[in-house]
C-alpha cells in the first residue's frame, strides 16, 4: 500500500487518487502529484498577473472615481515611480494633476 501525502491547502491526511490526481475529501482540493507545487508568494501583480516592484511605471485599466473629489483618474493614465506597499490599496503613487494617492494593483497593468 502506498503511502498518499497529505492535502497542500488543508493538511488532512485522508487523500486519495482519482485517475491521474489526487483529491481531498475534507476541503475539495485536487491537485497532480507529478506537478511541482506552486509557492503562493507575497508578489504585488497587475490585472495581466506580472509582477509589479516599487519604482515600476504603470497604466489605469479602468476609470476611477477619486473618493472625496470630483475628479476622475482616466483610463490609459501613465503613473511613473510607484511604490508598493502592504494593504488593500497595495500602490502609492503621484498622478499628474491630482496628485499623491494609493491604487488598488488590480486596476493597473504594466507599461
Amino acid at each position: 500500500m502506498s503511502e498518499l501525502p497529505n492535502c497542500p491547502e488543508c493538511d488532512s491526511e485522508y487523500t486519495y487518487e482519482d485517475g491521474i490526481l489526487l483529491v481531498c475529501p475534507s476541503c475539495g482540493h485536487e491537485w497532480s502529484p507529478t506537478e511541482p507545487e506552486v509557492v503562493d508568494d507575497q508578489a504585488t501583480r497587475d490585472a495581466n498577473g506580472n509582477v509589479l516592484e516599487s519604482g515600476d511605471t504603470v497604466v489605469v485599466i479602468k476609470d476611477l472615481k477619486v473618493k472625496g473629489a470630483t475628479t476622475v483618474v482616466k483610463v490609459g493614465t501613465k503613473v511613473k515611480n510607484i511604490r508598493i506597499v502592504d494593504g488593500d490599496h497595495d500602490i502609492d503613487c503621484k498622478i499628474d494633476g491630482i496628485g499623491a494617492m494609493s491604487l488598488k494593483s488590480q486596476f493597473v497593468r504594466k507599461a
